[in-house]
């Protein structure tokens, strides 16, 4: 066997990314769902944690948890985090010059080498260097636990490639293939026609052509409201909202009714004062409306979004901060809603094709 194929039989999977927000988790879930169907048994874990609710018990992270509620895994099946990434433990780091990850890591080698038939799925840090403070960036896994990488990586063009030519180069044989993801859906079949192909002839097996998806990349109103600092003025039980797309109410009346018609699942934001805007906004797919500026809003649109259960949001902040905070967002949180996990699961069984690297695991062919 060549260095390839001895990797590739190892009970670890990294999923990796070169830079955060790539679109990871979607492929996990699908990925995992995949591995159970074919019968196989499947634990997961984040080496390095971002977020994870106090607990007594294991460092898990909150994005395992999830994880392993939307599969239905045991806890048995939830891989610890060796170390929780935060910016005073980070600090602290770099001061000592204590780069390695010690104790904790040597404790998963051991569980993995402990492990049971099956598969261990890692997802690796944001990016391809974050983690190196805690001796556990992705290349530094991959090397450590002789694990094979899937990279998730988002497409705008071609020069999207660079990245991943940089990280072929980390990684060498350690790179089991990549999956493309945020793809604009009217470059699909170019992308598929020519440039797969080419991507191939440089060492990159292409697993999959993901769309972009205006599900995926959406927030919930709970997290818009929370990441502006915003007073809910009402429906605060409809805060679960799913916002995919931004609109502002800045034209006259009978534009803004015009270009609300052809949005769906939007956060409208609007001066405080512009209640005609305001009242078109709650009859089209509006989500949430967001109100900037001085004022309060008259009572009859608070009662009128009560009736159509449309959440109220009031900031401090003008307009234009307002639409930068938002924009920031989408696309930048976490699958965390089981709506999203449905549609990662389909997006992965339509768009990628994983049988290369299940015969390099050597898994067994479902029968």
């Amino acid at each position: 066997m060549g260095p390839a194929s001895s990797a590739l039989s190892a009970k670890a999977l990294l999923v990796g990314s070169c830079e955060a927000f790539s679109g990871k988790s979607a492929v996990v879930l699908g990925l995992a769902r995949q591995l159970l169907q074919r019968g196989v048994v499947v634990r997961f874990g984040k080496p390095l944690a971002t977020t994870a609710e106090p607990a007594d018990g294991p460092l898990i992270d909150d994005d395992v948890r999830f994880v392993g509620q939307i599969l239905g895994l045991a806890p048995e099946q939830l891989i610890p985090s060796v170390h929780l990434l935060q910016p005073e433990e980070s600090r602290q780091r770099l001061l000592q010059g204590q780069l390695q990850a010690g104790a904790g890591f040597q404790a998963l080698q051991q569980q993995l080498q402990a492990a049971g038939p099956g598969v261990t799925l890692l997802e690796a840090a944001g990016s391809i260097s974050e983690g190196l403070l805690y001796g556990l960036s992705l290349p530094q896994l991959a090397r450590e636990l002789q694990a094979p990488v899937v990279l998730v990586h988002p497409w705008t063009d071609c020069s999207s490639a660079d990245a991943l030519l940089q990280a072929r180069a980390q990684l060498g044989a350690l790179l089991a293939g990549v999956v493309l993801n945020g793809v604009p859906p009217e470059a699909l079949p170019q992308l598929r026609q020519d440039v797969v192909p080419a991507l191939e002839r440089l060492g990159l097996p292409v697993l999959g052509v993901m769309p972009r998806s205006p599900l995926l990349r959406s927030v919930t109103v709970e997290e818009l409201a929370r990441r502006l600092d915003a007073r809910v003025l009402c429906c605060r039980e409809r805060l679960d909202l799913l916002v995919e797309t931004l609109s502002i109410g800045a034209m006259n009346v009978n534009s803004a009714m015009e270009f609300f018609r052809r949005r769906r699942n939007m956060a409208v934001v609007t001066g405080a004062d512009r209640t005609d805007i305001q009242l078109a906004a709650l009859e089209a797919s509006t989500q949430c409306l967001i109100l900037t500026g001085a004022g309060e809003p008259l009572p009859q649109l608070i009662s009128r979004a009560e009736e159509l259960d449309v959440p109220l949001l009031k900031v401090e902040h003008d307009t234009l901060t307002t639409v930068e905070v938002i924009e920031r967002t989408f696309g930048h949180v976490r699958l965390h809603e089981s709506v999203k996990a449905t549609y990662a699961f389909r997006l992965v069984e339509e768009h990628c094709d994983f049988e290369r690297l299940y015969t390099q695991l050597q898994l067994p062919v479902p029968a």
